[in-house]
């Protein structure tokens, strides 16, 4: 039992001295260029009510949640994704606001699943939210930070591929299929089982051209000639106006300087079944999953009652920190800690000493001296010689 008890759960670690130490410095840069932009720290709790997260809502599986009960037997969760907790908070704070609100937050979230392959069961994320705004320039706003974040926290090499929900919506309308065989075929497409697509078209009896039309949204991914080929494959409006809008949003990132980031994708589904148009992801070398992931939710704040479209992003921290590592991109530590040691005889002199160092802004430890130690030296020095 004692043995047991001094190591974590499987998915959770411990993250201590110099790799806790650049998890705060790769926050700090995130932070500092999201308030660039003018997005105000919000902080919701770790848990909420079930419903929040519920299948309606459409957010993560139920069986993926960690659940439990409080004294008067609610179901409660704890989180595992942000965007949900910050549309509640938004609708019950800001239901009557109707300019744009812009919200940053800071936090972990809990995802209880045994498929881990290499992710943690909580993680930290650091996102942004753009409520009230359905313009095609706030998407352009969003994955700008996403880009501009990224680079301020070293990363050089890394693609935003973007996406669009409705695009795939569209196509499944002029189909003519139903709902459970468009979310069983997204599962499909997002999760990349193209045979698992394949086969599901032919059991619900999917005809030509749509059949081939469908598997080939999987395949679409490049730059703007990859869109132009989508647009050329439809009739309906629902699709050729999601089409135009991406046409229009890379423009608009064009602007802003960040366009050689971004490559397109419309056959990239998330599993958040809230996403209403673009969605967006972030990949980089020496990470194997996406590093940021966001998109539009114009629906959401709906079912907390209030009627505001809305689009955001979540960065995944440990991700962000791994690719760092793996790119060899190094990160400024603090200065080591100072060591001031003292005797009784000289304890008020010492004490001086060390509280006018703490006064310029330098970690200094008061330490009693083992033996005539009375040097200041730096607690990595300290360190090299033996004493922990």
């Amino acid at each position: 039992m004692g043995k047991q008890l001094l190591h974590t759960p499987e998915g959770v670690k411990d993250i201590y001295g110099e790799e806790y130490a650049k998890k705060l410095e790769v926050e700090r840069r995130l932070h500092e260029n999201i308030r660039l932009y003018g997005y105000e720290e919000i902080q919701t709790p770790a848990f909420e009510f079930f419903d929040v997260f519920s299948k309606e809502i459409g957010t993560t599986p139920s069986r993926e949640l960690y659940k439990f009960f409080d004294k008067d037997n609610n179901t409660l969760v704890l989180r595992p994704d942000f965007t949900p907790s910050i549309a509640r908070c938004a609708a019950k704070y800001f239901g009557e606001d109707n300019i744009p609100l812009r919200f940053s937050y800071l936090g972990n979230t809990f995802t209880n699943t045994s498929d881990l392959q290499g992710k943690l069961k909580e993680s930290t994320q650091m996102g942004a939210e753009l409520i009230g705004d359905d313009s095609v320039e706030a998407d352009g706003e969003i994955i700008s930070l996403v880009i501009k974040s990224l680079l301020h926290a070293g990363l050089k090499r890394f693609q935003v591929t973007i996406g669009e929900v409705e695009y795939f919506k569209g196509l499944c309308g002029e189909a003519g299929l139903d709902e459970e065989t468009e979310l069983d075929l997204r599962a499909c497409i997002s999760g990349k089982n193209y045979f698992a697509a394949q086969e599901l078209l032919q059991e619900r009896d999917v005809a030509e051209p749509y059949h081939s039309r469908l598997l080939k949204v999987a395949d679409m991914f490049g730059d703007m000639c990859s869109l132009q080929e989508a647009g050329a494959m439809v009739k309906n409006p629902r699709s050729l106006g999601a089409i135009k809008r991406l046409e229009k949003l890379y423009q608009v990132l064009q602007a802003y300087g960040v366009s050689e980031y971004i490559s397109f994708d419309l056959g990239m589904l998330s599993k958040y079944k809230y996403y209403t148009g673009v969605i967006f992801k972030a990949y980089t070398y020496g990470v194997g999953d996406a590093v940021v992931k966001g998109g539009r939710y114009d629906g959401l704040l709906r079912q907390f009652g209030k009627e505001a479209p809305a689009v955001g992003f979540c960065m995944v921290i440990d991700s962000i920190l791994e690719a760092l590592f793996r790119q060899k991109v190094k990160l400024p530590l603090p200065e080591p800690v100072q060591i001031v040691s003292y005797s009784p005889d000289n304890f008020s002199e010492k004490l001086a000493e060390a509280q006018q160092l703490r006064a310029e802004g330098k970690a200094t430890v008061l330490r009693k001296a083992a033996c005539k130690e009375t040097a200041i030296q730096s607690l990595w020095e300290d360190r090299k010689n033996g004493h922990q």
